[in-house]
């Protein structure tokens, strides 16, 4: 790892302990596993706008570079390179690397897992089509610094998705008392409160950043249908954003 590293030592101690649940549908990332398709549902379409792609046709990411930066087990990784992007999966976490690459494997999936950093990208010399960036930068050290790494790591024109919380009363009592305390979605203490960001608050650290956004959706929870959907005007709790970096 680098010397000049945004990753915060303790949050990747805690998704290293849960490496071995990434794919359990009913275990501890069963929030991600239910989140999913809306999450896929937000950055095809946004991929596919940003690039004029099809995403009828059998292959309509084919010749698009896609880093998965946070990738964990794999959960999104997968899909992209299913819709033939050529993906790049990046993960601080040793331990969750074996994990999503025995799940491509066995998926029949070629997708490049690495264990580095984004700075360490950099500093490679990569550059991609798309960064996805979801539901990491409320787990990082410094996250103008982090968001400035990912835009380094864009080609001009290049496309990122970012997801992370809110950061409000309603945000703590749904993402910690609800799915930490109660619902025990995810071990106590996954989620720092104070870490959190507020749609506005991530819009401009973007844009320090020097990107350029371009749309942002709540993602809602229905515990009635007990699914998630897009939505243009509640961001209260989870959310995700698009931006380009400037040609």
């Amino acid at each position: 790892m680098s010397a000049t590293s945004t990753i915060d030592p303790a949050e990747v101690a805690k998704f290293e302990a849960m490496a071995a649940e990434w794919w359990n549908p009913h275990g501890k990332f069963k929030p991600l596993h239910q989140m999913n398709p809306c999450r896929l549902d937000y950055i095809t379409r946004q991929i596919a706008a940003e690039f004029d792609r099809d995403l009828s046709a059998p292959l309509p990411f084919q010749g698009l570079r896609l880093l998965d930066i946070g990738c964990g087990g794999g959960l999104l990784s997968e899909p992209m390179a299913r819709l033939g992007a050529d993906v790049v999966g990046a993960d601080a976490a040793p331990r969750n690397i074996p994990v999503a690459r025995l799940h491509a494997e066995q998926s029949g999936l070629t997708i490049d897992y690495r264990n580095t950093t984004a700075e360490d990208l950099v500093a490679a010399g990569e550059r991609f089509d798309v960064v996805l960036n979801m539901e990491v930068v409320e787990h990082v050290a410094d996250p103008l610094a982090y968001l400035t790494a990912c835009r380094e790591l864009l080609k001009p024109g290049g496309l990122m998705v970012c997801s992370t919380l809110n950061r409000n009363p309603k945000s703590f009592a749904m993402a910690i008392v609800g799915a930490e305390w109660i619902m025990r979605w995810l071990p106590k203490g996954t989620h720092d409160w104070s870490k959190f960001i507020t749609p506005d608050e991530l819009y401009e650290l973007i844009r320090k950043a020097g990107l350029d956004p371009v749309d942002r959706k709540g993602m809602v929870f229905n515990p009635v249908s007990w699914s998630w959907s897009l939505s243009d005007r509640d961001l209260s709790v989870n959310y995700v954003t698009a931006s380009v970096r400037p040609r």
